[in-house]
């Protein structure tokens, strides 16, 4: 039934290609794909400080009902990251300390919710990442409906079941599967190139003259 049901991931980024990801910023991905993909500004890290990448176990759910995400806990494993679009919902908390201990024993690689969290100061106070929209002390329901290993979206960012999922202190990035070793390369190609550009504001020698040949070619007026 759709919108009821639970099915197989078919295939997930490895894990070790994945943490490769945690060296990397999501910053430098992010330009490396155009800076055309994002999951919004809302969604934020509430937990104190860690880096997260992960292949993604998907969950859609009503707003305000966490019985799939249960039911995820119970089929993830370690490294996973269990990424919830719960409509940006924020009336009713989806996961809170319980959870977010139970997928730390676990060893899970995050949790995402597209939605609101709960016991945020036992979450702010662990590098367990949790990246979440909002905070409210309201409890949630756990009657479904609900789908497990879907395609999801979050504001416009489409995240397929094993993608690759990162994110750090600007935020949350999805990877698509195929693009995975691709973008890994150009990331850290720009990498080097952010240093190179850091050693030369240092030294004081870091060329600028990109920006009048830019203004130039826009016919920008400039008085003198």
């Amino acid at each position: 039934m759709i919108g009821l049901r639970i099915l197989q991931r078919r295939r997930a980024v490895d894990l070790a290609l994945a943490r490769q990801f945690l060296d990397v910023p999501v910053a430098n991905v992010s330009d490396c794909m155009a800076r055309m993909t994002a999951a919004g500004a809302r969604l934020r890290p509430m937990h104190r400080s860690a880096r997260m990448a992960g292949p993604a176990l998907t969950i859609k759910t009503r707003p305000g009902d966490n019985l799939m995400i249960h039911k995820a806990l119970q089929l993830a494993v370690p490294g996973d990251i269990i990424v919830v679009d719960g409509g940006g919902d924020l009336t009713n908390a989806l996961i809170g300390e319980i959870m977010t201990g139970d997928a730390m024993r676990q060893k899970l690689g995050g949790i995402v919710i597209n939605g609101a969290i709960r016991d945020a100061d036992w979450i702010a106070e662990r590098d367990f990442p949790v990246f979440a929209a909002g905070v409210t002390h309201r409890g949630p329901y756990k009657d479904g409906p609900g789908e497990i290993n879907v395609p999801i979206a979050i504001d416009g960012m489409v995240i397929e079941p094993g993608d690759l999922v990162i994110g750090d202190g600007d935020g949350l990035l999805c990877v698509p599967f195929d693009q995975v070793e691709t973008l890994l390369a150009a990331a850290r190609a720009k990498q080097e190139v952010e240093a190179r550009m850091v050693a030369d504001i240092e030294a004081g020698t870091l060329d600028r003259a990109w920006v009048d040949a830019t203004l130039t070619r826009l016919n920008c007026f400039i008085e003198r």
